[in-house]
């Protein structure tokens, strides 16, 4: 089971300023859910003179409970009259402040749960008697089980896929789906993800990429946000995922090392098409890490090393293809890949002074893959070959992170001023080789790709508690320059388009300025947000492509976010969501050279692809108890610009070019429901279940690729969802066993849909060594039942596809805490 943390926390389109009306929402549906209810909070002030406003020291100030009068915690203020109250738990107090020559002073004082630090300000005190006016001060906890825009898992728990990928461990979160190598949020791939809350080349800026080669050995935890406030990015409609690297600060010389190593692709679940090379089988993976901290005095160092070696059945894709004109065309794509990514993170944090911390830290990252494939295309009954496609693509991606942190704490506990800077430099550098084997000959072709990408982010982020709430405020710049340049190398009677390539340069300036407030009393919560962006983007191109022209587009724009909540007592809380987010299109959304990793669907990119912009509501009610949770929400998203891939032929050709477009608009009405529950000391569970409506509506587009032709398409809806259970058995002997069950509803996709999938994963996890040592032994797709299986329908053509890749893997693990 993946146990929650508890954590503290538009061009037509672009000119659309408006965001669309109202909505309401009378249904509640379950989503996931800390247990927890509340969280400790830090509480400051300052105690002076009413008549002299001298600051007083030796003042004793002490926490009673309300309900009692018993005591709860005290403390005597300091030289300049401060005072501080650590590790409150949420509730109705009564503050008593005492102190000889000046009669005593008491209030009533409500702790809320929004913030974790809390300042009563000033606090005036005399000889005559006075009773200070109530004062309620809210606070904020970060968790889910409180704000509901936030989960936190901890990858330590998820039994049934340690030793794998960031994106494999993600399969088993409550709320997460994985379709063709990407994260889906209720059913949305618009995410984007972060590395420690910024966001990098390892993962894409604004997108994501490479999950499926960090190992989830580097993570400590992630966050699941799906209602984000101001004060992130606004690009990802379905929300954000944020890794959180291992980073451990205890006092001396501490770490961990691990070792996993399992075998994937166990045996052959459908047999290749004749002719072709054989697909990988008993795939290797080996995953060894080293986490190391050493922290004395004012100084932390920090290093975390992992290497993941694997090797994989990419794809194993059957296609059978009917056209217009009658003909057929099956096909398989196998694709075997051996990757080599190697990451390193380390840095140290300098505790200046009490007020002042200075942290400084760097990353890299190398991932190396090869991938082998065969493409071989038959007539209708498997008599004929046309032709065989194979590839060998060799691509190297390098990336360097510099960043440096600066934080500031004023006197009170919780007001801060935290200035950062990021640097990444990442390098991607691919070459493919295909050989085109047909009957009357054989052509050799080549094309190489250069990419090197250079962002430099800086931020300031200030935070202000106040008697009644909090205030944030902050700034971001972001610079960022990607220069490509494509060789494409002919062979004979080469399908390669060569006037396709040459060089293009993508930049992009965006500033943005945002502000949020959050205010609580005993029964209410608020918090309002507004971010300010202002992008401007540049996409230069080569004169002599055959196509695409120079492009760009610069917009101002505000995107709004909105929490309401109502307690209705302790243990039951409403909210109510508003955002507005966008999504730009990424540089490889964009960019104009043909992609030939399958030999007859060309995927190429659009420079006049705009944002899409998207509005949300969601209503939320939680609850919990000793034993469990529940949350349940009902969601709806409107995005105008919609970003899809069209895919269409031109006449007198049989090859199908997927190319980016804003479609017209789109719509998603769906729910969440989460209960978890300890139904024993040995047995507990999670149920997660999302549901959703997808509606896409008609539009028409024209693609300029190859040459110009139009596209229509009807309006696409379907009910979809998926549901997800973990149990987890906790034995005797610190032996825990993990077993979750996932099934994904039928689903549309761009022009088509996929059908239903399910799959069955299991760990077993035993503490050894007096709990210093870990054994993990798990396998994934026990029942061999996790194929995708596609049918789309395009301009001129249409085809069904199943996807027999690599699903099932099994893997013993060893770590050990030193």
């Amino acid at each position: 089971m993946v146990k929650i943390e508890k954590v503290n926390f538009s061009d037509k389109h672009i000119q659309n300023h408006g965001t669309k009306a109202l909505l309401s929402f009378l249904m509640f549906i379950f989503i996931l859910n800390a247990q927890a209810q509340v969280n400790q909070v830090t509480i400051s002030g300052r105690i002076t003179d009413q008549a002299s406003g001298v600051a007083l020291p030796f003042a004793n100030a002490i926490l009673k409970n309300e309900r009692d009068s018993t005591f709860v915690t005290g403390t005597v203020s300091d030289d300049e009259g401060r005072f501080t109250f650590s590790g409150v738990t949420p509730g109705k107090y009564v503050f008593e402040i005492s102190m000889v020559g000046y009669l005593p002073s008491k209030m009533p004082l409500f702790v809320g749960s929004l913030s974790e630090f809390l300042d009563l300000s000033t606090i005036w005190i005399r000889e005559n008697v006075q009773t200070l006016n109530a004062v309620v001060v809210t606070g904020k906890q970060d968790e889910v089980s409180s704000r509901m825009e936030k989960k936190t898992f901890s990858l330590t728990e998820n039994i049934a896929q340690s030793g794998g990928s960031v994106l494999q461990a993600m399969q088993n979160l409550p709320g997460v789906t994985v379709q063709d190598g990407k994260v889906q949020l209720r059913g949305n791939d618009r995410v984007t993800v972060l590395i420690d809350g910024k966001q990098t080349a390892l993962t894409g800026f604004g997108s994501q990429t490479g999950l499926d080669n960090i190992p989830a050995s580097a993570i400590e935890k992630i966050e699941i946000i799906n209602n984000p406030s101001a004060k992130y990015d606004a690009n990802g409609n379905a929300g954000i995922i944020n890794i959180i690297y291992k980073k451990n600060r205890e006092r001396g010389f501490n770490g961990k090392a691990g070792l996993s190593s399992g075998l994937g692709a166990l045996w052959v679940r459908k047999e290749n098409l004749p002719t072709i090379r054989p697909q990988y089988q008993l795939t290797p993976k080996v995953n060894p890490s080293l986490s190391l901290n050493y922290k004395r005095k004012d100084i932390n160092f920090f290093f975390q090393g992992d290497y993941l070696f694997t090797q994989t059945l990419n794809k194993n894709e059957f296609v059978t293809r009917r056209y217009d004109d009658g003909t057929i065309i099956n096909q398989q794509t196998k694709r075997n890949r051996n990757t080599h990514f190697v990451t390193t993170k380390a840095g140290v944090d300098w505790n200046i002074n009490d007020h002042n911390t200075l942290t400084v830290s760097g990353m890299f990252g190398s991932e190396k893959i090869l991938d082998r494939g065969d493409e071989p295309f038959f007539n209708s009954d498997y008599t004929e070959r046309y032709r065989l496609w194979q590839f060998l693509e060799d691509e190297l991606k390098t990336t360097v992170i510099a960043s440096g942190g600066y934080l500031h704490k004023f006197s009170e506990p919780g007001h801060i001023l935290d200035v950062g800077f990021n640097y990444t430099f990442h390098r991607e550098n691919e070459k493919y080789f295909f050989d085109n084997i047909t009957p009357d000959y054989t052509g050799k072709d080549a094309f190489k790709l250069l990419s090197d990408e250079q962002v430099a982010d800086l931020t300031v982020d200030y935070i202000k508690p106040l008697k009644y709430g909090r205030l944030e405020g902050g700034l971001k710049l972001r610079r960022r320059t990607i220069p490509t340049n494509m060789l494409f190398i002919p062979g004979e009677n080469s399908p390669l388009d060569t006037t396709a390539g040459g060089w293009a340069t993508y930049k992009e300036t965006i500033p943005a300025v945002y502000g949020n407030y959050v205010v609580e009393n005993d029964k209410y919560e608020a918090e309002i947000g507004i971010r300010l962006e202002y992008v401007g983007l540049q996409y230069n191109v080569n004169p002599e492509h055959s196509t695409y022209k120079s492009n760009g587009y610069n917009y101002t724009q505000p995107f709004p976010n909105m929490r309401l909540a109502y307690k209705i007592n302790e243990l039951n809380k409403l909210s109510l969501f508003y955002n507005r987010r966008v999504d730009r299109p990424n540089e490889v959304d964009i960019r104009i050279f043909p992609k030939y990793d399958d030999a007859e669907i060309i995927k190429v990119g659009n420079p006049a692809l705009r944002p899409q912009f998207t509005t949300s509501f969601e209503l939320g009610y939680k609850s919990g108890w000793q034993s469990g949770y529940l949350y349940t929400a009902l969601y709806q998203r409107f995005a105008e610009g919609t970003i899809t891939r069209i895919a269409s032929t031109i006449p007198e050709s049989n090859l199908i070019y997927a190319i980016f477009q804003n479609a017209n608009k789109s719509y998603q009405t769906g729910g969440e429901l989460v209960f978890a529950q300890d139904i024993s000391k040995k047995y507990s569970l999670t149920f997660n279940l999302n549901t959703y409506r997808k509606q896409i509506d008609a539009f028409a587009v024209v693609n300029e690729y190859p040459e110009t032709n139009t596209f229509s398409a009807e309006r696409q809806e379907i009910w979809s969802g998926n549901a997800k259970l973990n149990n987890v058995f906790h034995l005797g002997g610190n032996l825990d066993i993990q077993i979750t069950a996932v099934y994904l509803a039928p689903d549309i996709i761009p022009q088509g849909k996929t059908n239903a999938r399910f799959s069955l994963d299991g760990g077993v996890k035993k503490l050894i060594q007096k709990g210093k040592g870990e054994v993990v032994v798990n396998a994934t797709d026990l029942l061999n039942t996790l194929v995708i299986r596609k049918e789309i329908q395009g301009s001129g053509f249409s085809y069904t596809s199943t996807d027999y890749y690599e699903t099932q893997a099994v893997r013993l693990g060893y770590s050990y805490k030193f």
